[in-house]
């Protein structure tokens, strides 16, 4: 595997509590409202009842120190690191999805919501589930009726302690297992406070004695509720005798999952201090940070990785696979693969789903038909698991036939995963009605839904620009009580910038972000962002680039990259940019200098059409 590095070259808020929006408006008038209207409660402070626009709190600064790599080879990053190549001019941000920068036009749905980050979280192994701490098959079936856990489902917000107070007075009980199961299930919901505050109740009331993985969960939900710095607070506290690699490594996956270069490497350089052995799962974490935000290092941590005689696993071909594919070096990526085979690492499902994905939005139809024929083997009734991963990958291929075929496996017996999938493949073909079908047949079935699955429905009536349909859809979900997650803001805010309604979908993201306690995707932000610089729009351009910024979004060139093409299709100079960039500690690629140039107003311009291409 080694030679392959000369081959070829997920934040949270930082602990800001939003004000209750309770007071806020109902759905449907949010729907038709003027967005004209809400832009005056964004820009003051707004008395109507309606208005769930509140001044915001300050969050926490960070200012950390950053230390050199003790193991060098220009591992940590300089001052012109992040100048660019073809891989950065190709790196468009990344969404949850991971999707390449050519599929993200028109398809960004090829892989499911949780694709790219669930296979992170797997690697990442947090405390509650973690290889030796996940419980088995049988028992997940054991507690599949569990009472604690329903205990802790029903709690109402901020009531979760008394009502485990008065749960364990009345006699009742649960052991580790069991509590590594509930979550499990509230991290699968995203909830993370109540899960907080469940550990946090644990850790008082003493009923279990603490291990380092306890440690680690907390500290874990501590980052993801309040910010990185908090977390570090906390972990300072932690005894000596449970303050180790799970610990550290917990924190080092959060800092990855928030973008932060700087923190991650501290962090991997503080555990190195330490003492901790070098383990695949560290070097796994900086090759996900780095095949995000800077390729050009991912040679440097498998040179590091060959120095410490620390072994690849999948998760980490599956990574250089990913980087590979997302530049389009399809040698390079067929390259990784055999020295994967040579290691004797057998691929799963998902990782040829990778490879395949790639296939497709590189042109290669030939060789990704031929990988998903070996995928589905001899019987696919024998080989069921497969189904719900190449229903997408066919319909990415125009397989309309094959697509059916698949269905009929799975349709008298469906699973909610298949049909996720199911819903996804006919909305990409096109085919709305047979979508719409799967849903209702779900929602019959089995009666109420989790927003995952409107989320797809909707994210079909986005791409086929069906506002009145998209309409509709959130309206029985806030009707039955479905909440709303980052998906729904994503997929609503296409739904209404593809239509040409793109104040109204800032203005829906801004108020249901607030009223549902959740904070939007960067892909979201982004489709504003787009949208606004394609018009010359340099005053609402900013403003997005502005609330990317003060939520943790930072760091990520293609940002800067739009805002420049709003004053580039404005006609209007961009002052001081360079120096804005500089401030951010963000250093331009070469497409991003030819866009700076283009907007400086002392320096000769190209015509408008060469800078955009």
């Amino acid at each position: 595997m080694w030679a392959l590095r000369r081959a070829g070259n997920p934040l949270r808020f930082h602990a800001q509590k939003t004000v209750s929006a309770r007071g806020c408006a109902s759905l449907e008038v949010l729907l038709t409202a003027d967005p004209k209207n809400v832009e005056e409660h964004h820009e003051a402070d707004c008395q109507k009842a309606c208005c769930c626009h509140k001044p915001k709190p300050p969050a926490f600064q960070l200012s950390f120190s950053s230390g050199q790599f003790a193991w060098s080879r220009g591992f940590s990053s300089q001052p012109g690191e992040n100048s660019g190549d073809k891989d950065d001019e190709l790196e468009d941000g990344f969404s949850d999805l991971e999707v390449p920068p050519e599929a993200g036009k028109n398809d960004a749905g090829l892989t499911s919501e949780d694709s790219s980050d669930e296979d992170a979280a797997d690697e990442i192994g947090l405390p509650d589930v973690d290889a030796d701490a996940k419980p088995e098959k049988e028992y997940i079936k054991r507690t599949s009726g569990s009472i604690f856990l329903k205990t802790v489902l029903e709690a109402p917000r901020h009531q979760l302690t008394s009502t485990l107070e008065k749960w364990t007075k009345d006699g009742n009980a649960f052991d580790r297992g069991e509590l590594y199961y509930v979550l499990l299930n509230l991290r699968k919901r995203k909830w993370y406070s109540k899960a907080l505050e469940l550990v946090e109740w644990v850790q008082k009331s003493q009923l279990l004695e603490l291990v380092e993985r306890d440690y680690a969960a907390r500290g874990d939900l501590t980052a993801k509720v309040y910010g990185l710095h908090k977390a570090e607070q906390y972990i300072e506290k932690i005894p000596a005798s449970h303050r180790g690699e799970v610990v550290y490594r917990t924190l080092l996956a959060n800092c990855v999952a928030a973008a932060n270069v700087k923190k991650s490497e501290e962090v991997f350089n503080r555990m190195k201090d330490l003492g901790f052995p070098p383990t695949t799962f560290s070097f796994n974490q900086l090759l996900l940070l780095y095949k995000r935000l800077d390729k050009k290092k991912i040679a440097d941590v498998l040179t590091m990785m060959e120095k410490e005689d620390v072994k690849p696993s999948l998760f980490t071909y599956k990574l250089l696979v990913d980087a590979k594919g997302l530049v389009g070096d399809i040698e390079a990526m067929e390259k990784v693969v055999e020295s994967m085979e040579k290691d004797g690492i057998e691929p799963d499902l998902m990782f040829n789903a990778t490879i395949a994905k790639h296939y497709i939005f590189n042109g290669q139809r030939e060789k990704a038909e031929t990988l998903l024929e070996s995928m589905e083997g001899d019987d696919i009734q024998k080989n069921r698991a497969a189904c719900k991963i190449l229903l997408p990958l066919h319909a990415f291929l125009g397989n309309s036939d094959d697509v059916e075929r698949i269905w009929k496996v799975c349709e008298d017996n469906t699973r909610l995963d298949e049909c996720l999938s199911a819903i996804e493949a006919f909305g990409k073909l096109g085919d709305v009605e047979k979508a719409e079908k799967v849903f209702e047949d779900m929602l019959v079935k089995w009666k109420t839904l989790s927003s995952k699955f409107y989320n797809s429905l909707l994210k079909v009536y986005a791409d086929q620009n069906l506002l009145d349909k998209g309409k509709e859809l959130v309206k029985r979900m806030d009707e039955n009580h479905v909440k709303f997650g980052t998906s729904t803001l994503d997929a609503l805010v296409k739904l209404y910038v593809d239509a040409g309604e793109v104040e109204k979908a800032e203005s829906l993201l801004h108020k249901l972000s607030l009223k549902n306690y959740i904070k939007p995707n960067y892909s979201s932000y982004m489709k504003l962002l787009d949208s606004y610089s394609k018009k010359g729009d340099i005053h609402n351009s900013e403003k997005v680039f502005n609330k990317l910024r003060q939520i943790g979004y930072t760091g990520r060139i293609r940002m800067y990259q739009l805002l420049l093409h709003s004053y580039l299709h404005a006609k209007a100079p961009a002052y001081g940019f360079k120096e804005r960039m500089k401030a951010d500690n963000i250093f331009p690629n070469s497409a991003l200098a030819t866009l700076i140039a283009a907007t400086d107003p002392f320096v000769k311009k190209k015509s408008i059409s060469d800078l955009l291409d």
